[in-house]
Order: structure tokens, then C-alpha cells, then sequence
């Protein structure tokens, strides 16, 4: 809880509680558990985005793009087809290691995932994150609650975050919702 205490200081979560979301039925939909930190982030938050930058997937949003249960299957299928042709990242070598996304970057293709390898608690996954359209990966040894405020203040070690540290480095960060910035393009 101490992760998010920091991610709520650094960027209030709305005023009004997101929608309480079924996670059984959202864990058995994916055929997995998720981290505890996810869920509550999303039980704070809700669906939206961080500093016009981060996009985070929630289960049964009601924007297709947002939707956890729909990237999940849009990526999968992508990638899939990715792997046909371009090699896997070495993390994903490993027989039954895969990814899930949870987030992603506004604008870029880019995504993030969570690295789920066999045996391994959800607690445990780490992220990923893919630059989109293209093979280039990179590993982030934390987890989502972590990751977000460490990219939010600059203080990822990364090489892709890096062309946007003025626009990730707000006097305030801020976290708007999805009905306030997509609320034209509900499905």
C-alpha cells in the first residue's frame, strides 16, 4: 500500500470511486490471477490517465482502448502474429512465460506488460514495456504501482521514457478519467 500512498500523493485519484469491478469474474476471464497492486489501483483510480501520458487498463471499461478484457485479447493476437517473424524478447523464452498488458502510452503504440512466468505469483510479475510498433523491449524489475510513479518523477531507469521527461516532469501531476478525456468515443 506504501507504492500507491506515493502514486496518490504525487497524482490524486478522482474524486468520485471508479466503478467496483468483479476481479474473479476478471481473473477467470483472463485464465489468471492479477497483482493485488494492480487491483488497487484500479479500485482508486479507475480508468483513465496519468499526466496525458499513461493510459491504464481496466476490466470492462467502457472505451474498447481502455478495456483490460480487450487489449488483453487485441494484443495477444498481435503479438501472436509479431512472433511469426521477429524473435521473442528473452524474457518470454522461458515455456510458459507470457505478457499481459496494463497500460499504455498515449500516442505511441507503445504498451505496458506485466511478465508472468510459470509458478510465479502475480504479486511477483514485473513490467515490460514495448515500444509498439517494433522488437524492442525493456524490463523493469517492479511492479505496475511501482513502475508508474518512478516513470512519473523521472526516476525510471529507461531509455524509452527518456524523450518525455519534461512532459512526465509537471509542476502537479495529474490523473483524469476516461469519461473526461474520451467521454465522445464510448462504444
Amino acid at each position: 500500500m506504501i507504492v500507491l500512498d506515493a502514486l496518490v500523493r504525487l497524482g490524486p485519484p478522482p474524486a468520485d470511486p471508479p466503478p467496483v469491478v468483479d476481479w474473479a469474474r476478471t481473473e477467470r476471464s483472463l485464465g489468471a490471477a492479477l497483482p493485488a497492486d494492480y487491483k488497487r489501483l484500479v479500485e482508486t483510480y479507475g480508468d483513465g490517465i496519468f499526466d496525458e501520458t499513461i493510459r491504464l487498463l481496466v476490466p470492462d471499461s467502457a472505451y474498447g482502448d481502455c478495456d483490460l478484457h480487450a487489449q488483453t485479447r487485441e494484443r495477444d493476437e498481435i503479438l501472436t502474429g509479431l512472433w511469426e517473424f521477429e524473435a521473442k524478447p528473452a524474457a518470454l523464452l522461458e515455456v510458459g512465460a507470457r505478457v499481459v498488458p496494463w497500460a499504455f502510452e498515449e500516442g505511441t503504440g507503445a504498451f505496458l506488460y506485466w511478465l508472468a512466468r510459470p509458478g510465479q505469483h502475480p504479486d511477483e510479475w514485473t513490467v515490460l514495456y514495448n515500444e509498439g510498433p517494433g522488437p524492442l523491449w525493456e524490463h523493469h524489475d517492479m511492479g505496475c504501482s511501482a513502475f508508474l510513479p518512478a516513470v512519473l518523477t523521472g526516476t525510471a531507469e529507461t531509455d524509452y521514457f527518456g524523450h518525455l521527461r519534461d512532459v512526465l516532469r509537471p509542476a502537479e501531476h495529474r490523473f483524469e478519467t476516461a469519461d473526461r478525456t474520451l467521454g465522445a468515443s464510448r462504444l
